[in-house]
């Protein structure tokens, strides 16, 4: 069995693999090892018969705080993309690609928070189940660009795209199942074991059959311009980076991100502050 920094891979069923972000104190940061792991491990699952479905979930109190902004995230990346500008986001898109190229099925399990870039790894799952509690947002659309992979109005429709594009999207679990981004929400406490009821599900299906089945579902939304709708929002990226208050967001990433976190925070706060009842005894 091959030993990850990043990751760690158990077997919790029959032909069911599981493959748990592991780095709780960084609130599991995608960084370029992690994707290069990420990536391996789920190669490894296609070419292994016992495996036929895989769960992805995040190690600790959350899924994933999204892209490491602390690191340098196109340093020794798992595959080669063409240089120049865009070249980032044209590179994880691919990425998420990557994940839905693959002959078995990949399950986003997702729990405390997917922020930004996490959310993409989640959308490049098959399926997506998530905590009624969960919160999933992508503040980074208010301080630097749009989305890295802009997966939002191929998948989610117009309507919510927009109001993710312009206000950073939050919603909980239960509203992420309404918009379309997820499957379904379970009680933070029951997800674990309803997440390997689905597996042992979608593992009951010969793997021979299974891609077949993912494949078509694929190739469909191919034809009906997903793909090429999200490879152009790299363009989009890419312009970005060019403005003037994206230039001013680069001197200080992660410390402008902390800023918009709390900042988000505390309106959290305000806003059930005012929405609680003075006969509440909570």
């Amino acid at each position: 069995m091959s030993t990850y920094e990043t990751i760690v891979v158990d077997h919790p069923l029959e032909h069911v693999a599981r493959i748990t972000m592991n780095r709780p104190e960084k609130r599991n940061a995608i960084s370029t090892p992690m994707r290069t792991e990420l990536l391996a491990a789920l190669e490894a699952h296609d070419l292994d018969p016992d495996v036929r479905v895989t769960i992805i979930r995040g190690g600790g109190d959350c899924f994933s705080a999204g892209y490491d902004l602390g690191g340098d995230l196109m340093a020794e990346p798992p595959f080669h993309t063409a240089p120049g500008d865009g070249s980032w986001a044209r590179h994880v898109t691919q990425n998420w690609f990557d994940f839905w190229d693959l002959a078995k099925p990949v399950i986003a399990q997702v729990h405390g928070y997917a922020i930004a870039g996490a959310t993409e790894l989640a959308q490049a799952c098959d399926l997506v189940y998530v905590a009624d509690d969960a919160r999933i947002d992508y503040p980074i659309v208010r301080v630097a660009s749009p989305p890295d992979c802009e997966y939002h109005a191929p998948l989610l429709g117009m309507r919510r795209a927009m109001e993710i594009m312009l206000t950073g999207g939050a919603m909980n679990g239960t509203e992420a199942v309404a918009a379309g981004w997820a499957n379904r929400s379970f009680p933070a406490a029951q997800l674990d074991d309803e997440v390997l009821d689905v597996a042992a599900v979608v593992a009951g299906v010969a793997s021979d059959l299974a891609q077949i089945n993912k494949r078509m579902v694929h190739r469909q939304a191919e034809i009906m311009g997903v793909r090429a709708a999200i490879r152009a929002g790299s363009e989009f990226q890419a312009l970005a980076g060019h403005q003037a208050s994206v230039e001013a967001f680069k001197a200080d990433p992660l410390g402008t991100m902390k800023r918009v976190n709390a900042a988000d925070a505390a309106r959290r706060e305000a806003k059930a502050a005012r929405n609680a009842s003075p006969a509440d005894p909570s």
